[in-house]
């Protein structure tokens, strides 16, 4: 719902003197809706109460709850329920992983942030638009809502730790950290991997929250185990210029 619309409505109401019993716990999106089911409603009552009284009396006493839901931000039930729509739940993910290739082979591929998408599924196309920004798309499960959002490296030391996070204004808010270390023979490396997805507040975010929370989020643990195995490949082997036999 556009969202000038959607604040032209509330501001129509600021007049009303309605005081809110808690917290603001209804996203704006549903706050417009209910002013817009109110509005309906109410002249359905209004213009029935003479025919049908108690029914008009009804729907005027409904529409009554849905202009305090829309002017306050408010849903006593929903405050019963202890639910609160403007804050999505966020994924954060932490993994270790061990892979049987050097320190400097590995964090040089993970470095070109554009080879993630080889190994990654929850993710289309990661570019690369400078040395430290680039544009990441993601797949969705049944690819019902697009993703994209531009991120930024935050921090980094070569060979050890890389650090990346979505740029002011993007979709999604995404951050992810990886630590590099040699195992205890000096052969492989060890990968602790972090990586967190903040969906937006609002409707919208609902419908994000609700892909994170379920089948999204098994795709991106499954994505980092599935480094362990791409690492095992001709492909990775060819890039870290290791041998079958080094397997």
């Amino acid at each position: 719902m556009d969202t000038k619309f959607v604040q032209n409505i509330i501001s129509g109401i600021k007049e009303i003197d309605l005081k809110p019993s808690g917290e603001k716990n209804i996203d704006t999106g549903e706050r417009a809706l209910s002013l817009i089911m109110d509005s309906y409603l109410l002249y359905k009552s209004l213009k029935s109460i003479t025919r049908h009284p108690l029914i008009g009396i009804q729907g005027a006493a409904a529409s009554g709850l849905l202009i305090y839901r829309g002017a306050t931000g408010v849903c006593p039930v929903y405050k019963k329920l202890d639910i609160d729509t403007t804050d999505p739940q966020a994924i954060n993910i932490s993994e270790t992983i061990t892979v049987n290739a050097s320190r400097e082979k590995v964090y040089a591929f993970w470095r070109e942030l554009s080879n993630l998408p080889k190994f990654m599924q929850h993710l289309k196309e990661v570019t690369e638009t400078s040395d430290t920004e680039s544009h990441w798309i993601a797949n969705t499960p049944g690819n019902l809502i697009p993703l994209s959002w531009n991120a930024e490296i935050t921090h980094e030391e070569t060979g050890s730790y890389l650090g990346w996070q979505s740029t002011e204004g993007s979709m999604v808010e995404n951050a992810g950290k990886v630590e590099f270390t040699d195992t205890l023979n000096s052969i492989g490396t060890q990968l602790h991997i972090e990586i967190n997805y903040f969906p937006p507040a609002g409707s919208v975010g609902r419908g994000i929250a609700s892909l994170f929370n379920g089948m999204f989020e098994k795709m991106i643990r499954a994505d980092i185990q599935n480094f362990k195995a791409y690492a095992e490949q001709a492909d990775f082997r060819a890039y870290a210029g290791l041998s079958m036999e080094e397997y």
